[in-house]
């Protein structure tokens, strides 16, 4: 399943960033949470185990996460359908806290998102996101992409690091402020992403879910071969067969 996919890629490594992101977030008790882009529903979890929202509405793009997400999480409070981020269709300030995790950067729009997000927010209440660092602090992004640029030019196109420019402080801030949003704060947070060995770090970019399985399926098996090799060679292999790596995301927040 598509969510499954995306999981055993970098879903496993999203749900620790989750943790720091909604302590930080400090919404209150009793609060009316909108998770868009929801994916797999590991944000909704963790809003329903730890902020005791009086409910908590997923939306996303993807019929298959959809399913994933009330597959997976069967609090009678989480709800989930599909939606536009661009075009949420969700009445004017709805709810006291909205959230989007890990997709500003997959939205034609991020302006109109931010608007959205913004609009559909009560009074007071907080807007947050974050995005992976993937120009340097998403490791295991940069190894795929140094390495597949190194043996395919066309694969430069393609890297998030170049194509996901607001993947930063700086473009963060400005989409928050820009949207109408007070108090905005943007923070960095690191989490380490410790694979057990090599066939822990490379079956999941043969998932095809994501730019980069994507293009990994997309190659002929010699050259996926000889880009497996490549990677691996460069890795920081542990003497164990474990590969320690750091995985760095960006979090902004801000109040309507």
């Amino acid at each position: 399943m598509v969510g499954d996919a995306y999981d055993a890629f970098v879903g496993r490594w999203s749900r620790r960033v989750v943790v720091e992101v909604f302590d930080w977030l400090g919404a209150p008790a009793g609060a009316r949470w909108l998770d868009v882009g929801c994916g797999t529903g590991a944000v909704s979890a963790r809003i329903l185990a730890s902020s005791e929202p009086a409910a908590v509405t997923g939306l996303d793009p993807s019929a298959g996460f959809v399913s994933t997400a009330r597959r997976r999480v069967t609090d009678p409070r989480a709800s989930y359908c599909q939606g536009d981020a661009c075009a949420l269709p969700i009445l004017d300030g709805c709810f006291d806290a909205v959230v989007g995790a890990l997709m500003l950067n997959f939205v034609p729009d991020a302006n109109r998102a931010a608007a959205e997000f913004t609009r559909v927010t009560a009074p007071r209440g907080v807007v947050g996101a974050y995005v992976w660092d993937y120009a340097s602090g998403m490791q295991m992004m940069r190894y795929f992409w140094d390495a597949a640029a190194d043996l395919d030019p066309a694969a430069v196109s393609r890297d998030e690091g170049r194509r996901f420019s607001i993947c930063q402080p700086e473009p963060l801030a400005a989409l928050w402020t820009g949207a109408g949003l007070s108090d905005v704060i943007v923070r960095a947070i690191d989490v380490p992403t410790v694979f057990v060995d090599f066939e822990d770090f490379w079956g999941p970019f043969l998932g095809g879910q994501g730019p980069a399985p994507a293009y990994t399926m997309s190659l002929q098996p010699e050259m996926r071969d000889r880009l497996r090799d490549l990677i691996r060679s460069r890795l920081p292999i542990a003497p164990d067969g474990s590969i320690p790596l750091v995985a760095r995301a960006w979090a902004v927040r801000g109040t309507a």
